[in-house]
């Protein structure tokens, strides 16, 4: 029986054509707090609906992660990038503070189980982006301290003016910096945080700046994707491009991975 001929109807592929990458497995961090819904008052691991929907607008492939430690290495090999989101302050023993009386909520749980995260991420150059309290622990984690209560240093509260809803700060990154690379020379950044870095830890370099001088944004010194804003990106829902960078990275991840 003869061929049908190229044009005459049938689908032909072409093996030229590069595979699709795979969406990448991006790994939420998430609060445990008691939450009512429906007929419920109960425990339960939660996080804003905000998070989720960006990753998803990204490209990525948002998967929750319970603050149940430790951290293990079988979950972490399961993720192309990380984002360590906000919340309620850090124990200030971990970078070697006592208590200020304006820290409070304290998890310590969701503590070790971040901290173990973290580490185990950096030891595999997982993209990570960090976020509020996560840019925060990851200063932290690597040496750095942290301003306990920040109006007593700039003398404002316009970093956290009212309980449950963000301030606009205008934040300007550092010429030549991976942040500014992403996000350009200047941002209106929603924020909501009343603790800042003190010392940098030496592992990172300051890539914006908030016009009173509070570091806004950090990026590791090396190649890896390691990205920190004090703000939070997933309250704009305008504004996809610090989690278009992470997904980026993440999909490169996965594919030197065979994923």
């Amino acid at each position: 029986m003869p061929r049908s001929p190229i044009g005459s109807g049938s689908v032909v592929s072409n093996a030229s054509e590069p595979p699709t990458p795979a969406r990448p497995v991006i790994g939420l961090s998430t609060y445990s707090e008691p939450a009512r819904y429906g007929p419920w008052n109960q425990e339960s691991v939660v996080l804003p609906r905000s998070y989720v929907d960006l990753v998803e607008h990204a490209g990525g492939i948002p998967v929750l992660l319970p603050p149940r430690p430790p951290a293990r290495p079988e979950l972490v090999a399961r993720l192309d990038g990380i984002v360590l989101s906000g919340g309620a302050d850090l124990d200030p023993a971990r970078y070697g503070a006592a208590p200020h009386p304006a820290t409070g909520g304290i998890r310590p749980d969701r503590d070790e189980f971040e901290f173990g995260l973290f580490e185990l991420a950096r030891g595999q150059g997982i993209p990570v982006l960090a976020i509020c309290r996560g840019l925060q622990l990851v200063n932290a984690a690597l040496g750095g301290t942290l301003l306990q209560h920040l109006p007593d240093t700039v003398a404002h509260t316009d970093h956290s003016p009212n309980p449950g809803s963000f301030g606009v700060t205008r934040v300007r990154t550092v010429p030549g910096s991976r942040v500014a690379g992403i996000i350009g020379p200047e941002v209106k950044a929603h924020c909501h945080h009343h603790q800042a870095i003190d010392i940098l830890a030496p592992d990172l370099v300051a890539s914006a700046h908030a016009a009173d001088g509070t570091v806004e944004a950090v990026e590791s010194r090396g190649d890896s994707f390691l990205i920190g804003v004090q703000w939070h990106p997933e309250a704009d829902a305008t504004d996809h491009r610090l989690m278009l960078a992470l997904v980026a990275a993440a999909t490169t991840y996965g594919q030197e991975r065979g994923r």
